[in-house]
């Protein structure tokens, strides 16, 4: 048994195809046939039902690709004591982050990032929060960005930033604060269910169900960018977070407004899987993220007890 057939049957059982894993470990179908079936011979056990369409990692299999994944972080973790004492942080990294966090955190923290670790390299995917944690415990992913607090067990969460959450809409008067319960008098969009956002936004104003403008139009966004764009042409209300208002222009944040205090905030943790912590490379990326953002929140400017924060 050696580290490369412990990769070979991890690729198959990630790729479902004995062609596809070969193809993503740079070899030859057959070689990786030959070293994976020479391992089964070792250990006895049938890892993959190779009759089946796509490929289906029987149930020993998936005992052992699991604990095969953990040798293969901890090979990593030698190579890694390295790269600590002479203080570089460097190897691969994925990273699964939610949609409503991706689209405003990534181009502020991507550029200073890949230019202060060179030979760190980032691969980045977007992910909703149920599968997101179901890839951090399988060990497709390394590093979890998302609302929290998650509350699960193994799962530990580095608290990033405190992020206020504010209303996008066309108001009556000239509100510049407001309290939850007024938006129940509102037309609400909302995110399309999976977000953790529309979670939030149902939460925090107490919202029993989604009304809509008009009555015979039902649709559910994918992005601040679409709900916007519905406000505008609809009217309504929407809820966005802070980091995303920062993007806007000045006309758009001319139709936001805060909520009075206690100010509801989501939190934003980077997270990780105990078993397949990437230590070093996780205290670098949890630093330097806080520094990056946050300088200019608006959560800054109050005590924590002004803050509430509103689960995910």
């Amino acid at each position: 048994m050696n580290f490369q057939q412990l990769e070979y049957i991890v690729a198959i059982d990630q790729f479902k195809s004995f062609s596809k894993a070969a193809e993503h470990c740079n070899v030859t179908q057959a070689t990786l046939s030959a070293m994976v079936k020479k391992l089964e011979e070792e250990l006895n056990v049938m890892l993959f039902d190779r009759k089946a369409y796509p490929i289906i990692t029987t149930d020993i299999g998936f005992e052992i690709i699991l604990q095969a994944k953990k040798v293969l972080h901890e090979s990593y973790e030698l190579k890694n004591i390295v790269q600590v004492t002479k203080n570089i942080v460097a190897g691969n990294v994925k990273i699964g982050i939610i949609p409503t966090v991706a689209n405003s955190l990534l181009p502020k923290i991507l550029k200073p990032i890949l230019e202060k670790y060179p030979q760190l390299h980032v691969h980045i995917v977007e992910l909703t929060t149920q599968n997101l944690i179901k890839q951090l415990k399988e060990g497709n992913i390394d590093i979890g960005i998302l609302a929290t607090p998650l509350q699960l067990e193994e799962i530990e969460e580095n608290i990033l930033y405190y992020e206020t959450l504010m209303v996008y809409g066309s108001f009556e008067s000239e509100k510049k604060y407001l309290l939850p319960e007024e938006l129940k008098d509102h037309k609400i969009w909302m995110l399309e269910e999976g977000h953790c956002l529309r979670e939030q936004f149902i939460q925090l104003c107490s919202l029993k169900e989604k009304k809509l403008i008009p009555h015979n139009f039902n649709f559910e966004a994918n992005s601040f960018e679409t709900l916007l764009n519905l406000v505008d042409e609809f009217g309504g209300l929407t809820l966005i977070p802070e980091l995303y208002y920062q993007t806007l222009q000045i006309s758009q944040k001319q139709k936001v407004c805060l909520f009075k205090s206690p100010i509801p905030v989501r939190e934003i943790s980077l997270v990780y899987f105990r078993p397949f912590a990437k230590h070093r490379i996780i205290e670098a990326l949890t630093n330097d993220i806080k520094s990056i953002v946050s300088k200019n929140l608006i959560s800054n400017n109050y005590k924590k007890d002004e803050l509430v924060i509103i689960p995910s």
